[in-house]
Order: structure tokens, then C-alpha cells, then sequence
């Protein structure tokens, strides 16, 4: 029988801002909505300051407001929390088997929705009680601000503002300064910290590696799904122009005044905006910005040297966004009937992308060459290239199981997380028998041993080589692992010229 413990001397931890209490359900204690700073709009995060009450972390806090609020759908395939938005979002919550000054591998989650959306507590997949119990690990999640509140470039406008294009950025390194200053009294060892991250998030951990200010805060870093190229870039060009037309759309006197209007006027503002700088190419904000706090896209720049002895793990889903679109087609066709169809959707431009599909991929149906992602996996194949060249600690792989819905869906953005997470019980998407059970001991098998040590192998899963600059090792997950050199090196691009001739848009209502 479970038990649950919750006392005034229960849970209890000394931080440096002061004791905080949790509560135990279980074998799991957890603290939630911990402050790790505070912020003036568009300034730097600074520590809270000390306090000797006791802070009540039985309650997740505040997440970061959103320029429009979604409408709930999709939650069939990403399960959601809603939850209650201010700007005063800097927490972070933290799961352990116990606080008892253990060292054990810390994991802090990085959230995705881009740059400009989610929370640390978005999708129900990111509970980290099972992670921290089935682990042995602690567990953290951080919210820190986005969209215009973390990624708007106001450096024209003083030296106040110097980094205000990068302050979620900021807000990240100042929760890892406060988990370095804090984990090993909630059981975790400060000198094994793993980043780890999915969309956006794993965006973010690719940013931390080009920030500085981040080195020596974290040990490893895992990226799902966050190398995006070009649809998930930088900000190079100065926010001058667009900052002063919002001062002016809102009939302000100053600059400085746009750090106090109401939230909602100032997205209003921007919303209104940012299209007509789109369009033109211009300075629209939302994503990291290009200064020498924060150095660029390792693929346009190239990875900072100081970050070469830092482990990677980097991969992706076979479907990503594709797998979104309901299938109109019928996946039982035989390869010759897929074949004369695949020529007849995409006409000279299909080329040989069949023939390079049935290689890389004999155990699926050829139609699946339809939802097969080359947005994400494209760029990723460079990033490997350029990563693995500077050590022999960058690990690949590539998740590949179909799901239960519609008779048997490729897997989609986000459709991994809750094996990573050792969720699967809580997301009914995933509930395959014979298989479940298996493959998420084959992932978070695989994402602990890398958490401890830097490299992933472990018995669930087969000898898995780090990549090389000429030989991308990778890791298929499905109900049979199985690691394959440079697979799909030949096919990516050319069923990307494929499919960009018939490009099927993805559904909308599903958020992810």
C-alpha cells in the first residue's frame, strides 16, 4: 500500500534562499514551483532573496504567459496540463527519491513549444516521479520566460537591454547555477548534470552549448527532436525597428515604459506587428539572438570547443510533424502497387527515393514514405557530422515505433517522450502489448546509463558505437533495436525533393 507523508518536518530542505517543503507519496519526495529567480521585463534573472519562512512547494508555479491562448485539441496524441500564467514564471520543480544528500545523476528537463511556448509542466508525459524512481536519479523541470518576454532584442536601447534578445536563455543558466548550488541537499550530485530536452527543448540544450555563461553547469546533454535548421534559427538582425513601432503602436512615451504596460497590450501589440516584419525578412524576435552571450547555430558557426568533452545524445522520430496529417492512403498496398501510386502523387520528382526507401526502412510499408520526416532528420545528420568530429562521445537514434491509432499511425512529434520519461502508463497512446513494456526499458535504459556515465549502452539495447564523422552509428527504437550506419544518408535527400513537391500540411489543432 502507497503512503503519503506531509508534515512540518517531513520533506524539509535547506536551500540557499531558504527551507523549502515538499511532500513524500511513496518512495518519491517532490517540490514544486521553487523560485530560482526574479526579473524585471526584459532583464536579467536575479536570486530570490533570502528568506528564513518556509516555502510550501507543494504546488507547481506560475508558467510563462502565451502571445495567443490555444484552443485545447489533440489531446489524444499530446496529453496537456493547463495552467494558471504570469510573468513571474522562474521555478523549477524537482522529484528524488530522497533528500538525503545522495549522488545520484541529475536530469533537468528543458520544455519544447519552441521558444515562444509551454511549460515545464505542459504535457502530462513530463511528470518526473517515475524517472527519479525507476532511475535512481533526480529529476528537475524549469519554466523561464519566452516569446517576447524571453527572446526580444532591445541592445539598441541601452546597455540595460544588452541581452534581452537571449533572457530565457538566461533564465535556463541561472536555474542550472541554482541546481549547482542546491541538488546534493535534494539527493543529486552537482557534478553530473544532464540537460535534456524535446522540440524547442532540445533546441535549448543546443543553445546552452553556444553560451558561455553555461559552461560547467551541466556534464551531458540529450536533444530529441530540436535540430531544426533554418524553421527553429537564430535572430542576427537588430529588434530596433520593431521595438520602437510597438512603442509607438501603444502610444508610449519612452522605451522603458514598454517593461511596465499590461502583458496582454504588449503581445497585442506584437502580434499585430510581427507579420508585416516577417514578410519582409525582418527582425521579428522569439528565438535566440545572435550576440556574444550567445555565439549561433553550431551548424552555421560550428560547435565552441570549450563544449568538445561534453556528451551528446541526439535523435528524432521517424514521423515528426508528418505523422500529424491524418493518412488518406492505404499503407496495405504491396510495394509494387505503392510504388506506381508514389510516382502518380509526386510525378519525375519521387526519382529513386522508393528503392533508397525499402533499403533504409525493409520493415515498413512503402506508402509510409509519405510521412517519413526529412525537416527534422536533414539538418541532423549535419549536426551529427560536426558534432561527432570534435570526440568519440555523440550517440544517434532514431524512434521508430507506430502507435494504435487509426488502425496503426507513424510516430509523431512529441510520441517518444513518455518512454523516456518512463510514462508510458500514463499516456494510453502507447499501450501496445507485447511491446510497450520492453521498448521503454530499451529507452530509459538507455537515457539513464547516459545520464550516469555519458554513453548509452546498457543490456536492453544492442552495442551501439558513437558516431563518426563518416560513420553515423544510430539506434533504431522499436519493438526490435537494432543499430545501422548511415541508413538513411542516401534517402533523406531525396525524398526531400519529393515530397517538397507535394507537401501535405500538418493538422493544425494538434498541439505539441
Amino acid at each position: 500500500m502507497n503512503s503519503f507523508r506531509y508534515a512540518p518536518d517531513t520533506a524539509v530542505v535547506q536551500t540557499t534562499q531558504g527551507p523549502v517543503r515538499g511532500c513524500i507519496a511513496g518512495d518519491i519526495a517532490s517540490f514544486k514551483g521553487i523560485p530560482y529567480a526574479h526579473a524585471r521585463r526584459f532583464h536579467a534573472p536575479e536570486p530570490p532573496a533570502p528568506s528564513k519562512d518556509v516555502f510550501d512547494a507543494t504546488s507547481f508555479g506560475f508558467v510563462c504567459p502565451l502571445l495567443s491562448q490555444g484552443r485545447p485539441s489533440g489531446e489524444l496524441y499530446v496529453p496537456h496540463r493547463f495552467w494558471p500564467q504570469d510573468e513571474d514564471c522562474m521555478n523549477l520543480n524537482i522529484w528524488t527519491p530522497a533528500p538525503d544528500g545522495g549522488r545520484r545523476p541529475v536530469l533537468v528537463w528543458l520544455h519544447g513549444g519552441g521558444y515562444t511556448a509551454g511549460s515545464a509542466i505542459e504535457h502530462i508525459a513530463y511528470e518526473g516521479e517515475n524517472m527519479a524512481r525507476y532511475g535512481d536519479a533526480v529529476v528537475v523541470t524549469v519554466n523561464h520566460r519566452l516569446n517576447i518576454l524571453g527572446y526580444l532584442d532591445l541592445s539598441a536601447f541601452g546597455e540595460e537591454y544588452e541581452n534581452s534578445g537571449n533572457a530565457g536563455g538566461e533564465d535556463i543558466i541561472a536555474a542550472l547555477r541554482w541546481v549547482r548550488d542546491n541538488i546534493a541537499a535534494f539527493g543529486g550530485d552537482p557534478g553530473n548534470v544532464t540537460v535534456f530536452g524535446q522540440s524547442g527543448g532540445g533546441g535549448k540544450v543546443t543553445t546552452l552549448l553556444q553560451s558561455p555563461a553555461a559552461d560547467g553547469l551541466y556534464h551531458r546533454g540529450f536533444n530529441m527532436s530540436g535540430v531544426l535548421g533554418a524553421l527553429m534559427g537564430d535572430e542576427t538582425q537588430s529588434g530596433r525597428d520593431l521595438v520602437l513601432d510597438m512603442q509607438k503602436r501603444l502610444r508610449l512615451k519612452s522605451v522603458r515604459s514598454l517593461e511596465t504596460v499590461p502583458y496582454r497590450r504588449l503581445a497585442d501589440a506584437y502580434l499585430a506587428l510581427a507579420p508585416r516584419y516577417r514578410r519582409a525578412g525582418g527582425y521579428t524576435g522569439c528565438r535566440p539572438h545572435v550576440n556574444s552571450h550567445y555565439l549561433g547555430d553550431p551548424c552555421a558557426v560550428g560547435f565552441r570547443k570549450e563544449t568538445a568533452r561534453i556528451p551528446l545524445l541526439v535523435g528524432s522520430v521517424f514521423g515528426e510533424f508528418s505523422s500529424f496529417v491524418p493518412f488518406p492512403y492505404d499503407r496495405t498496398l504491396d510495394d509494387a502497387r505503392a510504388e506506381a501510386f508514389l510516382r502518380t502523387l509526386y510525378g519525375e520528382a519521387l526519382g529513386d527515393a522508393p528503392s533508397l526507401f525499402r533499403e533504409a526502412y525493409p520493415e515498413r510499408p512503402l506508402m509510409d514514405l509519405v510521412n517519413l520526416d526529412t525537416v527534422f532528420r536533414a539538418p541532423e545528420i549535419e549536426y551529427l557530422h560536426l558534432r561527432s568530429a570534435m570526440n568519440q562521445s555523440t550517440y544517434a537514434y532514431l524512434f521508430n515505433q507506430d502507435m494504435p491509432v487509426d488502425g496503426g499511425r507513424t510516430p509523431w512529434h512529441c510520441a517518444d517522450i513518455p518512454f523516456v520519461f518512463h510514462n508510458t502508463d500514463l499516456i494510453p497512446y502507447t499501450w501496445m502489448e507485447g511491446v510497450t513494456e520492453d521498448l521503454e526499458k530499451a529507452v530509459f535504459d538507455s537515457v539513464m546509463a547516459f545520464a550516469r556515465t555519458g554513453d548509452p549502452n546498457n543490456p536492453a539495447v544492442p552495442a551501439w558505437a558513437p558516431c563518426r564523422p563518416e560513420a553515423e552509428s544510430t539506434l533504431i527504437l522499436d519493438a526490435h533495436p537494432r543499430v545501422r550506419v548511415n541508413y538513411d544518408h542516401a534517402l533523406i535527400p531525396a525524398a526531400a525533393a519529393a515530397q517538397q513537391a507535394r507537401r501535405l500540411k500538418a493538422d493544425r489543432n494538434i498541439q505539441h
